[in-house]
């Protein structure tokens, strides 16, 4: 199989999943997610390490285990020769390196063992590392795929979060290793007294509303694959955009990719990209939907930047409507991710006083708080 050559360890993973599945092994886009999250919890610059983490992620059967170290050993040789072969022809043929070839060269580093303290254009993944905290506004074009899988990974390791509870329970069924440390404190740390715990029924329900006006255009893109992943694995969620009308996108990111889901809404929406009519969006929620969707067990989640053209009455009773009737309004601007932001635009002025919750929404970094609030 030829082995496709990649700039990035993220995308080298990618492909590497790929690798395995031509050799036999049965993973799917969680398995990749999987693998990519992992590194944000090891050195992934130690290679056995970073072997052994690939490893405990990707094998499924004993047979697995005993051929994954020749298949890894294959497919990192294969890439260290290719990246050679790149460089070599870079420093032949281009006077001035560019991103990509500093990118060659960091990568190479890495398959050799390198863990210089030398600033390179760094070719790996992580989400504490400095894309997932840089403003969507600023991501250059050629980093906006590796963005959006990071994006992807995070918003469904949330919707699995928001979906996980667990209760109390005396029947044997998963032990709750904290409460049995905690009840077991007085014998001396014996573990005398197993607890027990269920999967609890979380019946929080989620509805998104998300600005794709003109305004907005450095952000929609990323706030739609966000709402995109996440639906996919929360099902409890109803999903709404707006620019100068609203539509129901639920249905429409159903695809089974994001690429298609975007085509189709934007044969859907024309209309989409102009400008800002939050209240008359909003107003239309009300009248259409809110009854069928909104109760005391819904979250509403609305990011826009506040910028609204239209009639700000409609937006005071719209705003005032859905807060009376969910359980909790969270506002998300992207604006807000300034540090001299301040809210004085007369949308923003107008929606705040219904508002339970208002953060920014600038960069990855700041979807991971929506964990803390579901």
């Amino acid at each position: 199989m030829l082995i496709s050559r990649q700039t990035s360890l993220s995308k080298n993973i990618v492909q590497f999943c790929r690798y395995l599945r031509h050799k036999g092994f049965v993973l799917g886009v969680p398995d990749e997610a999987t693998a990519l999250e992992a590194l944000q919890f090891l050195n992934y610059s130690d290679r056995g390490i970073f072997r052994l983490a690939l490893k405990s992620v990707l094998c499924k059967s004993k047979n697995q285990l005993l051929e994954f170290d020749q298949f890894f050993n294959s497919y990192w040789k294969e890439i260290g020769e290719a990246v050679d072969s790149k460089i070599k022809a870079t420093q032949k043929h281009v006077l001035k390196p560019t991103a990509k070839d500093a990118s060659f060269k960091s990568l190479k580093a890495w398959l050799n063992g390198n863990k210089s303290e030398e600033e390179e254009e760094a070719a790996s993944y992580s989400t504490n590392e400095s894309l997932s905290q840089r403003n969507f506004a600023d991501i250059p074009d050629d980093e906006v795929d590796e963005l959006l899988r990071l994006i992807k990974a995070l918003s469904r390791r949330l919707a699995v979060k928001a979906g996980r509870r667990y209760e109390k329970t005396n029947k044997i069924n998963l032990p709750d290793l904290r409460r049995t440390l905690r009840r077991n404190m007085r014998c001396g740390g014996e573990l005398l007294e197993i607890v027990y715990r269920k999967p609890k029924r979380n019946r929080t329900k989620l509805v998104v509303i998300c600005d794709v006006s003109r305004s907005m255009e450095l952000y929609a893109g990323f706030l739609l694959q966000f709402m995109y992943a996440f639906q996919q694995v929360y099902s409890r969620v109803e999903t709404f955009a707006f620019s100068t009308s609203l539509q129901h996108i639920t249905s429409l990111l159903r695809q089974n990719d994001f690429q298609s889901a975007m085509k189709l809404l934007g044969e859907k929406n024309e209309g989409w990209g102009g400008g800002t009519r939050i209240g008359k969006s909003l107003d239309k929620f009300v009248k259409e939907y809110a009854s069928k969707v909104v109760d005391k067990k819904t979250i509403v989640i609305i990011m826009s930047d506040g910028w609204d053209t239209g009639d700000l009455d409609l937006l005071h009773q719209s705003m005032e409507s859905i807060h009376n009737h969910c359980k909790k309004l969270i506002w998300l601007n992207p604006l807000a991710g300034y540090a001299d932001y301040k809210p004085y635009v007369a949308g923003m002025q107008t929606a705040l006083p219904y508002t339970d919750i208002f953060a920014a929404v600038h960069n990855a970094e700041s979807l991971k708080n929506l964990g803390k609030w579901l």
